[in-house]
């Protein structure tokens, strides 16, 4: 069974192709490039290779681990040596995470192309299953990682060392009496077809048996009126529970008879798929109103996003750009400085970070900005050139991104923000390929250095003044900004903010202002509502302090919370902050824009963040989490006989009286299938714009717990009921098939228990 699974995979040439072989050249810069031997195995999901010297010695990786594989010379280190490899036999092998490219020269264009069409097939499988069928990759994995010897049968030894790395510690007896009940043929050994049956009996899901006998007629299965009323009463779906139960019914039952007498068999397939999960799958599709300014958006903003690393010494690389807007980011920042030979270089001036060309982010930028997302890119430039680089750089910018740039102010209105989907009625819908432009900002003469955003779906270019309380640059001498590339710039211009009472009387729509986190949270500290007020005609963008050379991030809850719209954070460091930016945009088909709730876009709203009981529809909400139990949680110790201790946590970030976390006790020497069956209960007073993080943990007694896995939505997003989570890495990658199992009940908090939290 496992054998012959192949993801699903047709017989295909390309396919074939791998299976013998190639010899094929890496590419790692001019002077080091090695030939090595890779082949696909006849797993269909692992590439095994080796170089030419290590003789029989294989090392291997997963093709899941592959996000992507592009043509011809799309990286720097085909870039740096273009001359010397014909594009067509070019092609490179895109990791997910932090682990490098892979830069591939094969011998002809044939062998080039059958590795990337075989690729491209793998992957589009693996992008295509559900999760049931990903659980059976897994199981699958688990047959052949525990069948040392390849003989297709495993032993009792060899299932003893699986139960460690399967992050569980059973007791022998029990898990040899498992062994022997699946031992069909009483030989000692499982074949695959057994070993299927010693995992069933070895996950045996109680929780959800549990579940499914107290809403089953029969014991056996879930008549359609049995799920009618488990989605009605459980599930909270309404009115919509008896047509709802119908469409599952037809989805997840894998019985034919089952369907005909509208049966479930597959309870926990449904459970465990995207209808099951925690996120609302009606959330994930494009739900909002985009045709509101573009004030009134939260925009998914990354600062200097050339970086991979560092801000002292780390490498600037045109992949950290190709990583932010495969992520849905829609503002992006570029440092432009003078280069040699006449070529404007990005880089983080004063420091050893290393260099990129100006015509190589714009390139990259033109092919990669609506791959994830049709709406506007936003390019913020700092603009530090001279005169005579300027210039190239207003043309470069002309002739890259050609129609891309808008000449012309949408609608013929410069004092009027205009709207994603207005943006987008310039676009060409009766083309195969979408006309975007670019919409540009203006641009002020004789400052330290001009900040350009342009913005992409349309670009709009906008240009930027050094903010007031920056200390980046001011030793440099003004340079004025050149015609060329002022004349690019037609929407937003940067305002130096001096206070809120001057912005209201002489603000316009298409000033922008920016400021660090410090500034920011002074301000916030000293006026909420009326840094939301001014939010509310104005874009405000909040960049990370420049002490944070670590290239570290803040929390960009607190300003959320008063409607800042650009808050930029340093993508390439993973861990909270950027947890909470992907939980927020993961909403509205990730494409970048997540309308602000009325009470942070409507002036007379009157909103306080500090004071949310003061509202006039203030309701709120009390949520409850069981947290029932985990699901094949990865290890995080790769020492023999490490077991995990897991537990969870959960967090709620929001306006200040809404933040809060509480957390289960945890399980000892168990990762397959811990069970909590805990209760958490937390009072939400500003739901809009509430974020809940939940994370597992490997309690430690003496040191730091270790990360396992986390998973970040709205609150408004969340489904009642229960519902799976499945959990992601700390870059924000799938760990699939580890997950919660959960029941989510959200009601109206009575006034009693918000006088306990001091609201009367």
């Amino acid at each position: 069974y496992f054998i012959h699974y192949h993801l699903g995979v047709q017989p295909d040439s390309s396919l074939e192709i791998m299976k013998a072989g190639s010899v094929l050249r890496k590419a790692k810069s001019r002077i080091w490039r090695g030939h090595r031997h890779y082949r696909l195995m006849e797993d269909c999901k692992t590439i095994a290779y080796k170089s030419s010297w290590a003789m029989n010695s294989y090392s291997t990786f997963s093709v899941a681990d592959v996000e992507a594989v592009r043509e011809g010379h799309e990286s720097e280190v085909f870039l740096s040596v273009a001359d010397e490899f014909p594009p067509e036999r070019c092609f490179t092998l895109v990791f997910r995470g932090r682990r490098g490219n892979l830069d591939l020269v094969a011998d002809t264009a044939e062998e080039a192309q059958a590795w990337i069409q075989g690729m491209q097939t793998l992957i589009e499988n693996l992008e295509n299953m559900g999760e049931s069928q990903k659980l059976d990759q897994w199981v699958s994995d688990l047959f052949l990682k525990a069948d040392i010897n390849k003989d297709g049968r495993i032993s009792f030894k060899e299932v003893r060392r699986l139960l460690k790395l399967l992050n569980m510690d059973m007791n022998e007896d029990h898990a040899s009496s498992l062994f022997k009940m699946a031992d069909k043929t009483q030989t000692g050994l499982l074949e695959s077809e057994e070993f299927v049956q010693f995992y069933k009996m070895l996950t045996q899901r109680m929780d959800v048996l549990e579940l499914f006998q107290d809403y089953s007629s029969d014991g056996q299965t879930l008549s359609h009126c049995d799920l009618e009323e488990f989605l009605r009463e459980e599930q909270l779906e309404g009115d919509r529970s008896h047509d709802y139960a119908l469409e599952l019914i037809k989805r997840y039952e894998p019985s034919d008879t089952g369907t005909v007498s509208h049966c479930l068999d597959g309870f926990l397939m449904y459970l465990t798929s995207a209808d099951g999960a925690i996120f609302n799958p009606e959330d994930l599709r494009l739900f909002q109103d985009m045709t509101q300014p573009f004030s009134h958006y939260f925009i998914s903003s990354s600062h200097n996003t050339y970086l991979l690393e560092d801000q002292l010494k780390g490498r600037s690389s045109i992949e950290a750009y190709i990583k932010a807007l495969r992520r849905g980011c829609r503002c992006l920042e570029i440092d432009c400085w003078d280069g040699s030979n006449g070529e404007p270089v990005v880089y983080h001036g004063h420091t050893f970070t290393s260099k990129i060309l100006f015509k190589d982010v714009i390139a990259t930028v033109a092919k990669y900005a609506f791959k994830t997302s049709e709406y506007p890119v936003i390019l913020s430039i700092e603009n530090r050139c001279n005169a005579e680089q300027q210039k190239i750089m207003a043309q470069l910018l002309k002739d890259i991104l050609g129609d891309m740039l808008l000449k012309t102010t949408v609608d013929g209105k410069v004092n009027v923000l205009p709207s994603p989907e207005v943006s987008m009625s310039y676009q060409l819908y009766n083309m195969d390929i979408l006309n975007h432009r670019l919409i540009n900002h203006t641009i002020y003469n004789n400052v330290h250095f001009c900040q350009t955003m342009i913005i992409l779906y349309n670009i709009i270019l906008t240009n930027e003044s050094l903010p007031s309380d920056s200390k980046v640059s001011r030793h440099k001498s003004k340079r004025n900004l050149t015609k060329e590339l002022s004349d690019l710039v037609i929407y937003c211009k940067n305002e130096n903010f001096t206070n809120f009472e001057d912005s209201r009387i002489n603000g316009k729509p298409y000033d922008i202002s920016s400021f660090s986190e410090s500034k920011a949270r002074k301000i916030i500290k000293e006026s909420a509502a009326d840094f939301i007020q001014h939010n509310t005609r104005q874009i405000t963008r909040v960049y990370p302090s420049g002490l944070r050379t670590d290239s570290s991030n803040f929390c960009p809850q607190d300003m959320w919370n008063v409607g800042c719209q650009m808050v930029a954070l340093n993508f390439q460091t993973a861990g909270l902050e950027m947890d909470l930016n992907d939980g927020l945009f993961s909403q509205n088909n990730h494409c970048g824009y997540v309308l602000k709730p009325e009470i942070l876009r409507h002036s007379e709203q009157h909103f306080n963040p500090d004071r949310p009981q003061d509202r006039k529809d203030y309701c709120p909400l009390i949520l409850t989490i069981q947290v029932i139990s985990g699901q094949q949680l990865p290890k995080v110790n790769n020492k023999e006989g490490s077991i995990v201790d897991p537990f969870v946590r959960v967090e709620i970030y929001g306006v200040p009286s809404d933040q809060a976390k509480q957390e289960t006790s945890y399980i000892e020497n168990n990762g397959l299938n811990p069970c909590w069956n805990e209760t958490l209960e937390f009072v939400v007073h500003t739901p809009e714009v509430a974020l809940v993080r939940f994370v597992v943990e490997d309690y430690d007694m003496a040191t730091k717990n270790d990360f396992i896995g986390q998973f970040t939505l709205p609150f408004s997003c969340i489904q009642s009921g229960y519902r799976h989570i499945h959990l992601l890495s700390k870059d924000g990658t799938s760990i699939c098939p580890s997950s919660l199992f959960v029941h989510i009940n959200i009601t109206e908090a009575a006034l009693d228990l918000c006088e306990k939290y001091n609201f009367t």
